[in-house]
């Protein structure tokens, strides 16, 4: 049982009594500031209670092994939180494909940005524990082999997931027959900002980033592989992506946007067309070069534009397949190919390299299809619509073909530790291969702390907030070398000045072979040479001493390794986080059920009602002190609790963790703004 107290008052009374302390040591000149007891002060409000099973610990995040079997000789894997729900990201203005300024609400997938580690198999095997939120189910395992993307969705069972890449590489059934020299892979984007392939010959598809803005165009330079897009949304920025370094860059805004693009390797130019008009930009600056008027068209909407081997154009429109040639008046007149009739409308297209043209459909799901060129012919190949399992369940606005060419010569291996570079993470350093990520590499954990303890708080849950991103640095063998730390003291609305550490409960103090980046001012912490805490049985940094050093402003602490660490005994981040109460040493706040460190004392004689006698950091009526949350957690406002703030707390506690297990999201009806700092 829950009796959980709002306890904001006590630290009004503190800051109070704080600033008359001062004043009246100024105005009487003492030598001593008089201690606060902030046991004596008793509070009494109306209690809020609610059943929470026993043993319960409040925790957010479970850890999850990964094990990858590939004998292969190459490839590289990224390992990614898999949700199939796409997040509510605002409303957006934009020119669709018939032409027409509307505004819309818009849902993005981040599966991109949950990267968690990525690493090569090492003797056939890659393997690693990670701490996943509890609401992922899923994850999402994509292999590069030179740029070829494979990828698989995997249930987590049993806190396991176990992946044989030669069972997973089986392909359903599709068109064949491309030259063992070169490997085509269909490249498309969409409004929704997805840029993904697909294989040609299978029908997957792999997810490859994040755009900067939702796309209906793309076009890729092969030569540079480079791919082009113009964004949806005013100003319309062209946006160039770089398929090998997986970066985009805006070239330039080119104040136009339309559905259909291509790029001309003869000219090296980009060519653009919306409504009846083809224009050519410089890909480099993204300046209007020429325009030409398309006559003949049946329909000027949706659409794209392609260029076969032999270089003649190709376009699309909804009303069918064109064939392209420039006339006497420098107008390009249209000959529609296809019948008038079909049953899709065409929204991209592209020639691979048997020059077999691909089309995709407008549809919640597109279809694949493929088109002669000569008698308009057609038939579905992926989707819904091939009736052959291969549901793509995105839109495909357009889609543009990039060509893998079969290695002969031996990749580099710059550092000589086995991982060639274009999969090494570090390819200049033999000790650094991989990395590691909690949460993930774009994301922020939050552990949240109240400073009462061992008396109740008022469980706003920010006296203490520490925002933290761990980065495992992994060996060619996956073992870890060296832990960077990111930190960002979020909140800090407690009277006493208070500090942070982490502890590594199965790591000694020897193995570390230095700790730098940790800010330390006042005088109570002592170090070893190497920079973790002395006196300590295992090896603890202690990140700042005063949550005030590291306030809004992020921070890198890292620990370097004597020898690498398997991540196994490592454990899993944030590890053993705890905070140090008001300068007291041996007053450690941790996560339920933790242990405290060698120099930390779990129980606390006080005047008045000690609620964690048994020092479990559960207080006697079932609530912690301190929370991880494997989210960028917005903190309660001042006094307000947090299941006040956050409407499915209390379900999510009740039910053992088993409801509402992203309590802490901004999903609909999860929060009451009102209460929580932004």
């Amino acid at each position: 049982m829950i009796n959980f107290q709002h306890m904001s008052i006590m630290k009004n009374i503190l800051n109070s009594l704080s600033f008359f302390s001062v004043l009246f040591f100024f105005v009487c000149s003492c030598d001593v500031v008089p201690e606060i007891e902030e046991e004596n002060i008793v509070i009494e409000e109306e209690g809020i209670s609610i059943n929470v099973p026993n043993g319960f610990d409040f925790s957010t995040q479970h850890e999850v092994q990964i094990t990858i079997n590939d004998n292969t000789s190459s490839g590289r894997y990224d390992i990614y939180a898999y949700s199939d729900k796409k997040y509510f990201a605002g409303t957006e203005t934009f020119e669709n494909q018939e032409g027409e300024i509307v505004t819309e609400d818009l849902y993005k997938s981040d599966l991109i940005s949950k990267l968690v580690f990525s690493g090569v198999p090492f003797k056939g095997v890659l393997s690693q524990t990670i701490s996943l939120p509890k609401y992922y189910d899923k994850v999402y395992i994509r292999r590069n082999d030179n740029l070829k993307y494979t990828s698989s969705i995997e249930n987590i069972v049993g806190q396991k997931v176990d992946y044989n890449y030669a069972l997973a590489n089986k392909s359903v059934t599709g068109k064949s027959g491309f030259p063992d020299i070169v490997s085509d892979f269909l490249y498309c984007v969409n409004g929704s900002a997805q840029l993904f392939q697909v294989d040609p010959l299978t029908g997957n598809l792999t997810d490859l980033s994040d755009m900067p803005m939702g796309s209906w165009t793309c076009a890729i330079d092969q030569e540079n592989k480079t791919l082009y897009s113009i964004g949806k949304s005013s100003p319309y920025p062209l946006m160039k992506y770089s398929i090998e370094n997986d970066t985009w860059e805006i070239v330039a805004n080119i104040g136009r946007g339309g559905p259909r693009l291509d790029y001309n390797y003869r000219d090296g130019l980009l060519y653009f067309s919306t409504g009846n008009k083809l224009y050519t930009y410089n890909p480099t600056n993204g300046v209007n070069l020429n325009t030409w008027v398309i006559n003949g068209l049946h329909s000027t909407s949706g659409g794209d534009l392609a260029f076969a081997e032999d270089g003649t154009l190709f376009l699309c429109t909804f009303s069918g397949l064109y064939r392209l040639e420039l006339d006497a008046n420098n107008e390009y007149q249209s000959s529609r190919i296809s019948s008038d009739n079909l049953p899709f409308q065409p929204t991209s297209m592209t020639f691979d390299s048997n020059q077999e043209l691909w089309l995709a459909n407008n549809a919640n799901s597109s279809d694949l299809i493929i088109m002669d060129t000569q008698t308009g012919g057609w038939q579905y190949n992926y989707g819904v619509s091939a009736n052959n399992n291969t549901d793509l369940g995105r839109t495909i606005n357009d889609l543009t073909t990039f060509r893998v060419f079969t290695q002969t010569e031996e990749d580099p291996d710059t550092d000589g530790d086995g991982i060639v570079d274009r999969d090494d993470s570090y390819p200049d350093d033999a000790n650094k291969a991989f990395e590691m990520f909690t949460p993930s590499k774009y994301g922020w954990g939050t552990v949240a702390f109240e400073d009462l303890w061992p008396t109740n708080g008022d469980y706003d849950f920010n006296d203490l907030a520490v925002n933290y991103r761990v980065v495992a640095v992994l060996n060619a063998e996956g073992l870890a070398v060296q832990l960077d730390f990111m930190i960002n003291t979020k909140s800090n609305r407690a009277s006493f000045t208070n500090g942070f550490g982490i502890e590594l409960e199965s790591i000694l103090p020897s193995q570390i072979e230095s700790v730098s980046g940790n800010i330390l001012t006042h005088n109570y912490i002592n170090q070893n040479a190497n920079g973790t805490e002395a006196g300590q049985d295992n090896a603890v940094i202690i990140i700042f001493d005063d949550s005030n050093s590291m306030l809004n402003s992020e921070n890198k602490v890292s620990v370097k390794f004597t020898s690498p660490v398997s991540t196994n005994d490592l454990g899993t981040a944030p590890f053993n986080p705890f905070m140090i109460i008001d300068k007291l040493r041996e007053k450690e706040v941790h996560l339920a059920y933790m242990n405290t460190t060698t120099l930390g004392l779990n129980t606390f004689e006080v005047e008045g009602t000690n609620n964690d006698a048994d020092g479990n950091y559960i207080s006697n009526n079932g609530f912690p002190w301190a929370i991880n949350i494997v989210h960028d957690f917005k903190v309660p406002k001042e006094s307000k609790a947090v299941n006040k703030a956050y409407n499915h707390f209390d379900s999510w506690a009740i039910s053992g963790g088993l409801e509402f297990k992203d309590w802490y999201k901004d999903n609909p009806g999860y929060r009451n703004s009102d209460n929580i700092q932004f």
